[in-house]
């Protein structure tokens, strides 16, 4: 039910200049809505904008340099990175959405009080960089290319898909209407300013879902080089492909330009000590993330924590539904529940081997759906030999791994982990390991099921070969070590890392000798030769 306040604000929201008297009367430019806040740049920005300018005397002149954000704290981050482009020399423009949130529609007296705060806040900015509100941009083309309305769609449904971590479509539902009219606002905004003010690159965080996919494709359409980039658990660092979404996380190139590279002591150690770390639910130097709930606890107790017996164990590990790592990675699949599903029923034919289904941990935090719930609504009767274990159960993934003769995987990590092992791994989804020498990669699902009965005729002569398992620790380290590049600030990181590594800092000698290759991959001002140095 709608509140007396809420429907004021959407009655008055329609007036003219309501929002704008509101904020001359009991607003300034240090506070801020509710649910939009620049605060942490506003507290530097002046300084930041001053050390740009001066910066910038000591630069040719760059390339002309797009930057996108639609929410707040992504705005908070290019702007960040748009002063830091404009103190090397680059003319910076930041297109931008005074939203919120990406998922709750808000009131036109709110969305008009967060541009009003916006603009006064990145007024500050302006001699360093030029900022053109999207909301301001009202389109002239009548129609979006064919290609790009289908963008449009295709970018909604994966909106959908991640907001209620779902693989199933609805087009009726008021979210998928909600994010529909916003990507095509941004479609046309987009299509229409970056046709007439084409820039020489564009740089936009994530690439894949929300307004982020649609500026992306857009920027595609529109042949304009276009850099995409994220962040995981690691910090001081980003991910970043050049006319690539990055999510894909493609390590073509990364994997070829080091094909007769060969792993040194130290390098090989770095690895065993990271993947210790994720193993014993702790953390690893700059990587932030604790990916076990409990240390591993050994074979027997996994075994008598199951009820596991001596006949050959499958571990099928899943990813969160929904999750962007997963989105527009099916290669012969639906969907990774129709995978999950038909092979839990080819497993139930299979009496004699075991198979553990590890319910990727992370959906504890889902709200909407899940491949659990998925999985006990199409069969909710499982056979003894398959074991269910839930997101929230006491159980060291690493344990399982352990005990497990074959692995199944559709895009997770888990399955490069199993390789270093010498376990046979099955990959169904695209993934960034698939066809690497170390995984068996069917195309069909003819190849899939023929490939599990081959496997299953005997295991322990199918075990990875000694090359093979130097092969995955390879490409192990390449991939946590090499393919993210160096990056002062992260964007759920932003305030503190402004404050341990300052733009002055990131613009001095040192800082320009540590970061400044990362920023000439984003401009194309280097190949992206993914690292290889």
């Amino acid at each position: 039910m709608v509140s007396k306040k809420e429907l004021v604000k959407k009655v008055i929201g329609e007036l003219p200049l309501t929002a704008e008297a509101y904020w001359l009367l009991r607003q300034n430019s240090h506070q801020f809505p509710s649910n939009f806040s620049l605060k942490t740049i506003r507290e530097t920005l002046e300084e930041s904008v001053a050390l740009s300018l001066q910066s910038r005397a000591h630069f040719p002149a760059g390339k002309r340099v797009f930057l996108f954000a639609s929410t707040h704290y992504w705005l908070e981050h290019v702007t960040m990175m748009g002063l830091a482009l404009s103190g090397m020399g680059h003319e910076v423009t930041i297109g931008y959405y005074p939203y919120g949130r990406w998922s709750d529609d808000a009131t036109q007296f709110d969305i008009r009080r967060q541009n009003i705060y916006a603009n006064t806040v990145l007024k500050l900015a302006e001699k360093a960089i030029h900022f053109e509100n999207m909301l301001r941009n009202n389109s002239s083309f009548a129609q979006l290319p064919d290609r790009v309305n289908m963008d449009v769609e295709q970018v909604t449904d994966y909106d959908y898909m991640y907001y209620y971590q779902t693989e199933e479509i609805n087009r009726d539902d008021p979210m998928y209407q909600f994010r529909f009219g916003r990507n095509q606002h941004a479609a046309k905004a987009l299509y229409h300013f970056l046709y007439k003010n084409r820039p020489d690159v564009a740089i936009i965080p994530n690439g894949t879902i929300l307004e982020f996919g649609i500026a992306y494709r857009v920027c595609r359409f529109l042949k304009i080089p276009t850099s995409t980039y994220e962040f995981s658990d690691r910090r001081g660092a980003m991910w970043l492909a050049q006319n690539e979404e990055i999510m894909q996380q493609n390590t073509d190139t990364l994997w070829q330009t080091h094909t007769d590279y060969k792993l040194s002591t130290a390098e090989l150690e770095e690895t065993r000590v990271l993947l210790s770390s994720r193993r014993n639910a702790t953390t690893y130097e700059n990587f932030t993330r604790k990916w076990q709930r409990i240390p591993a606890e050994g074979q027997a107790a996994i075994k008598q924590k199951l009820g596991l017996n001596d006949n050959p164990v499958v571990l099928l590990a899943t990813n969160v539904l929904g999750d962007s790592l997963t989105l527009g990675r099916n290669i012969y699949t639906k969907s990774m529940s129709e995978w999950i599903i038909r092979t839990i029923q080819y497993f139930m034919e299979r009496p004699e081997v075991q198979l553990v289904i590890r319910i990727h941990p992370g959906e504890a935090l889902v709200k909407h759906g899940s491949i659990l719930d998925a999985i006990r609504k199409t069969l909710p009767q499982l056979p003894s030999h398959i074991k269910l274990i839930e997101p929230l159960d006491e159980v060291n993934t690493y344990d399982l791994m352990d005990v497990a003769d074959l692995g199944l995987v559709y895009t997770t990590t888990v399955g490069l982990e199993m390789a270093l092992r010498g376990i046979p791994v099955v990959v169904a989804g695209k993934t960034h390991y698939r066809n690497r020498g170390f995984t068996h990669d069917p195309n069909t699902w003819v190849e899939y099921f023929k490939l599990l009965n081959r496997l299953l005729e005997n295991l322990r002569e199918n075990r990875l070969t000694e090359a093979q398992v130097a092969l995955a620790w390879k490409y192990a380290y390449l991939f946590f070590f090499r393919y993210q590049l160096p990056f002062p600030w992260k964007m759920g990181n932003l305030k503190e890392d402004l404050e341990h590594i300052p733009l002055k800092e990131v613009l001095s000698a040192s800082g320009l000798k540590k970061y400044k290759a990362t920023f000439d991959q984003l401009t194309f001002t280097k190949a992206n030769s993914n690292h290889n140095e």
